[in-house]
Order: structure tokens, then sequence, then C-alpha cells
């Protein structure tokens, strides 16, 4: 015979339910508190690097205070306590909200600047997705373009410049990889994309040699006596334009710049 299950005295199930009920109503209650208090106590926990709790009071502030002028500002405080915990998603999110909501306010190009950030600090090494590096550039492009006046902007085009580092470095890191594996014309496309779209970052020199290399292999002369002619005119004291010529003479051949190769097409308009 199976044993009877243990009952309850109806008394304790009574009580529990009702201190049950009475910790859910605490627990739930909306307690109102000052806008001032509530960013007051949110200030102390971003002192302390709380930030998950500074975001939640921040959140707060504007929950209770929607139309207050607090409000706003608790919005990017938020985003911010966000981005300091290195939650970038929740971040952004936030600050897309604040710039739809308030478009026309003084710190708009602050949630901008915030926003490129984001995704700035997401940026992975080059041997990686670029996708988010992409998205930076983009945002960062944008601050530039938006608020050219800004102090963030100034800052913006400094990233600007290391983002289109990384994605040259990128290419870079392809071309080299078709390049060990003699795909040639693969190899080429990388490093000619890099001398056309990347054309100030340190990856320049080195890109030029390599199609020096590439049109070399595939004994397309013309094109490897213009690249290395580039590159001793631009680049006269580098490494790459040393191993460049001595690729040159070894096959008894010299720079030699060439009108109609889209070396001198891109570097003339671009330099």
């Amino acid at each position: 015979m199976l044993p009877r299950p243990y009952r309850l005295p109806l008394t304790a199930i009574l009580l529990s339910a009702a201190l049950s009920a009475c910790s859910s109503t605490k627990e739930d209650a909306y307690v109102e508190r000052p806008a001032d208090q509530l960013l007051s106590e949110a200030d102390a926990a971003m002192r302390e690097d709380a930030f998950k709790k500074a975001a939640k009071l921040y959140d707060e502030v504007e929950r209770q205070h929607p139309y207050s002028d607090s409000a706003s500002k608790a919005q990017l405080l938020a985003a911010y306590a966000h981005y300091q915990d290195l939650k970038y998603d929740d971040a952004i999110l936030a600050l897309d909200r604040f710039i739809q909501l308030h478009p026309g306010s003084p710190d708009v190009d602050y949630a901008y600047y915030m926003r490129a950030l984001c995704y700035y600090e997401q940026i992975t090494d080059v041997r990686r997705d670029q996708k988010m590096t992409r998205q930076a550039l983009d945002a960062l492009q944008e601050v530039v373009r938006r608020f050219p006046e800004s102090k963030y902007a100034r800052d913006a085009k400094l990233k600007i410049d290391l983002t289109n580092d990384h994605l040259a470095g990128k290419e870079m890191e392809v071309g080299r990889f078709y390049l060990r594996q003699h795909q040639y014309t693969a190899a080429i496309n990388r490093f000619r994309a890099v001398v056309e779209n990347y054309q100030t970052t340190s990856h320049v020199p080195e890109a030029l040699h390599r199609l020096v290399e590439c049109y070399l292999a595939l004994g397309v002369t013309d094109e490897a006596k213009a690249a290395a002619a580039v590159l001793g005119h631009n680049f006269p004291g580098s490494e790459w334009y040393t191993d460049s010529y001595a690729l040159l003479v070894d096959a008894n051949l010299r720079p030699e710049r060439n009108e109609k190769s889209w070396l001198n097409r891109a570097w003339n308009s671009l330099f």
C-alpha cells in the first residue's frame, strides 16, 4: 500500500500564500522617486563601476519621469552605462532610440559619436570577418558628415583613418594568401583594392611591391615596371621599393611609368 501524500495544515497553506502575496506586492510596487534622486543613485553606481545597476536606474528616470528634462539626459547616460559594461548592442539600441526621439537635441552629435564608438570597439582581428569594421566606418563617417564642426568630428576622423588601415590590412591578408597559393590574378585584385580604395594607409607600399611580384610572375612586365615606378616615386626610401627594384633588375627590367596603366590613372587621381 502506497503511503498517503504529506499534506500541510490549512493554516500553514493560507499563511504561506499571504506572505507570498505580500512579498510580490512589495516587489512589484511602483514607488515614485524624484528624478534627481534616481540620477544621484545612478551616478554613484557609475563611480563604483556598477554599470548594470546604473543603467537600470537611468532607465527608471525615464520610466517615472518621461516628460521631464532629466529623461533625455538619462537616456544618454543609460547608453553610456551599457557602453562601459561592454553591452554594445544595448547601448546602440538606446542611442538609436535617443536619436529617433530627439533629433534636434544639442546632444545628438554625442549620441551619433557614441554609436560609432560602440561599433569601433568591436573591430576584430584582420583574420576574421570585417562586417563590424565596415559598420564602424559608416558610423564614423556619418558623425563627420552630419557634424563637421562638432568637437567629436576630429576624433571620428582619426578613427576613420585607423579603420581604413584595418580594412586595408584585411585586403593584404587575403592577397598574401592568394600570392602564396600562386593565384596571382586573385592576389592582384586584393592589392589593387588597397591602392585604389585605401591609398592613405600604411599598407600601400607593400601592396605596390606585391603587385610587382604578381605581375612578374604572370609575365605582365609593363604593369610590373609601372608599379615599381609608382612605388619608387612616392616611397623612394621604402624597403619595399628596394625589394621591387631588385626583382626587376633580376629580370633585366627597370621601373618605368606607363601612362596607359591603371596604376598611373589611380595614382594621379588620388595623390
